[in-house]
């Protein structure tokens, strides 16, 4: 059998009926062989366990451990029970109610890319304030003129992001972007490939910091894990 492929990895873990998950991005390795994809819960089945339960001064345990168990799990949940009915439905030949194939679709996409993301927001964290890797660094220096400008740019998407913030690498004309996404299946910059990833939404912050989201997004910055981003990225 083949390694596991970023490619194959598109199709085993996405399925014939969505081909719209944001993992679509991370094609552009076509042959780079993704171990970091392998304990992914698209491909397992189960949540992928965390790196870290707490980060002290960012984010305690009483705020990862429900974060990790009820949104990022049921995500999976509701993703790996829609693409079964859906594959079975599909397979047997059976007559489709348009609106509930439609439905399903909808929640493998949605789910899907909230399973990944969070996948990426939970590995992408450090308990220590680290410096970022030499490549990326220089990209992000040529793109946004310093680490500085680009840190207030994603601040700033991030603290307007109903949902989600990331910086992303496109593979078309290899450029940087900070994106916002404010549900987990809207604002998709197509084939993009997340490199640094926020979650905005209150479940992520709200048992730490209540209504402090500008704190949560501005303490986020001191807990990137460079040297994920820099694996990333590269």
């Amino acid at each position: 059998m083949n390694p596991l492929t970023r490619r194959s990895f598109l199709f085993a873990s996405s399925g014939a009926a969505t081909g719209s998950l944001l993992v679509t991005g991370l094609a552009e390795a076509d042959e780079a062989t993704v171990s970091d994809f392998a304990g992914s819960g698209l491909v397992t089945g189960q949540p992928k366990p965390l790196k870290h339960k707490e980060i002290p001064g960012f984010l305690s345990a009483a705020q990862i451990a429900p974060h990790h168990t009820a949104h990022y799990g049921g995500a999976l949940k509701a993703v790996v029970a829609a693409d079964s009915k859906l594959e079975e439905a599909t397979k047997s030949g059976m007559a489709a109610d348009p609106a509930a194939f439609a439905h399903l679709k909808r929640t493998i996409n949605s789910r899907g890319n909230s399973v990944i993301l969070h996948e990426f927001y939970f590995d992408g964290l450090s308990p220590k304030a680290v410096d970022p890797q030499k490549s990326l660094r220089v990209a992000i220096e040529q793109r946004f003129g310093s680490l500085e400008k680009w840190s207030a740019d994603f601040i700033a998407s991030a603290k307007e992001a109903a949902g989600w913030a990331m910086l992303v690498k496109h593979p078309v004309n290899g450029k940087l972007y900070n994106i916002v996404s404010d549900e987990h299946a809207m604002g998709v910059l197509w084939m993009a490939s997340p490199i640094i990833v926020i979650d905005t939404y209150e479940h992520a912050f709200y048992i730490d910091y209540q209504n402090r989201k500008a704190e949560y997004v501005e303490k986020f910055m001191a807990h990137i894990d460079w040297s994920e981003a820099e694996r990333r990225f590269s």
